[in-house]
């Protein structure tokens, strides 16, 4: 069955190439080692069966204290999840002596913790295409990338979350970030399988499509974790390279997930999908009443605040910039702007009513986010080639010294 998949999402992202060089600039070579390194890490998937349960959500959020026992226990719930991440992002800012970091979201959780970049992707995608729960994956957005490119984290702060600290003992509440990578146990890899039998009574056929499904689910989730803190990146270019290499398996790990989710929703009969959506509903309802909101959907199609517009004067400041500079400074920042268009002209769509039409609004989602990450990344390595290593260092000290 693994091997079978595999072969699969393999032969869908090696087809793709020629497209996604088109679309986004992407090697024939990058394109196969980022297929081939996802397969190969999946070793670890030996689940012939995905039989996952779904335990009852639980209301306490998690004090920073306590961050490492929510981790082990209350992870499928998004608000919990949202708290996990700030609380670990700040633990690591500035001394943990802040109750809020400039890059925050809409809903108050963190794109980039430390040198991860989307903390526990695989749940948020997995909440909005299964339940039609928003909260977390449409939050992202420009945001982020404005966080890669002005990062809050200096090479002290990253050694925080990536290794001892250099200060002693003020970073201990740091808990491992292997841990925000998703984990393979069935449970919260996979599907609320239990839930989803009671709910529709299936017959064999049908029990025979879940089944195959929640294999592919655990197999998406694995590819995901692949790319999960492969590195430490210093440089805003090379931060920029890790987005788009973990949105680049995401799309990947949308291949595994299609052909079997929409077999199984193909063949489930009006009542059923009716059970199942009021299943999806009541998981919405009890979410929104442990504090999640619906309302994340702003966070990546409202204007930019503030502290997310273009730092022209301070750049100017700090780098004093040659006639040559301004020129692909300027570049950059048109690259800048059409980046936040691309992603804020169109954000959640919402007649994606069905699990299908959910997964194509995240793959466009993704393939949006991965188009913006090239644009920038382009033009911030044409800029990057023109400094000086002071000069560099001036640019990258603009995120770090800044607060809310």
């Amino acid at each position: 069955m693994r091997i079978g998949i595999a072969v699969v999402v393999l032969a869908t992202l090696l087809s793709s190439s020629a497209m996604a060089r088109a679309r986004l600039g992407i090697g024939p070579l990058g394109v196969a080692r980022l297929a081939v390194t996802s397969v190969l890490s999946l070793g670890g998937l030996h689940h012939g069966r995905a039989f996952a349960r779904q335990r009852h959500i639980r209301t306490a959020s998690p004090r920073p204290q306590n961050l490492r026992s929510a981790m082990d226990s209350d992870l499928r719930n998004p608000a919990v999840r949202r708290q996990v991440a700030a609380a670990t992002a700040l633990a690591g800012w500035h001394g943990g002596q802040t109750a809020k970091g400039w890059w925050q979201h809409a809903d108050g959780g963190y794109g980039w913790v430390g040198p991860l970049f989307w903390p526990f992707a695989s749940n948020d995608i997995n909440d909005y295409i299964v339940w039609g729960d928003s909260t977390g994956f449409w939050d992202y957005g420009y945001p982020d990338i404005y966080a890669a490119i002005f990062a809050p984290y200096g090479r002290d702060e990253l050694a925080a979350f990536t290794g001892p600290s250099p200060h002693g003992q003020r970073h201990r509440r740091v808990p491992p970030l292997q841990q925000f990578c998703g984990d393979d146990r069935s449970e919260m890899a996979g599907l609320p399988i239990h839930q989803i039998q009671q709910a529709i009574q299936p017959n064999e056929t049908q029990r025979a499509a879940l089944d195959e499904l929640a294999n592919a689910w655990i197999f998406a989730t694995q590819m995901i974790r692949a790319t999960c803190l492969t590195q430490t990146a210093f440089t805003a270019p090379n931060r920029l390279a890790i987005m788009h290499q973990r949105l680049g398996a995401m799309i990947g790990a949308l291949s595994a997930v299609r052909e079997p989710q929409g077999k199984f929703h193909d063949l489930l009969e009006e009542e059923q999908e009716a059970r199942l959506n009021a299943l999806a509903e009541e998981r919405r309802r009890i979410s929104t009443a442990n504090g999640t909101t619906e309302a994340s959907a702003q966070g990546c199609g409202a204007a930019q605040s503030a502290v997310l517009q273009w730092p022209a004067d301070e750049i100017e400041a700090r780098l004093h910039p040659s006639d040559m500079q301004r020129a692909a400074l300027k570049t950059l920042q048109d690259a800048n702007a059409r980046a936040v268009e691309i992603l804020n002209d169109e954000c959640q769509p919402q007649d994606a009513i069905t699990s299908p039409a959910r997964l194509d609004a995240v793959e466009v989602r993704l393939a949006d986010m991965q188009q913006a990450v090239h644009l920038m990344s382009t033009a911030l390595e044409a800029f990057y080639a023109t400094l000086s290593d002071e000069q560099k260092a001036q640019f990258e000290a603009i995120g770090q010294k800044r607060t809310v």
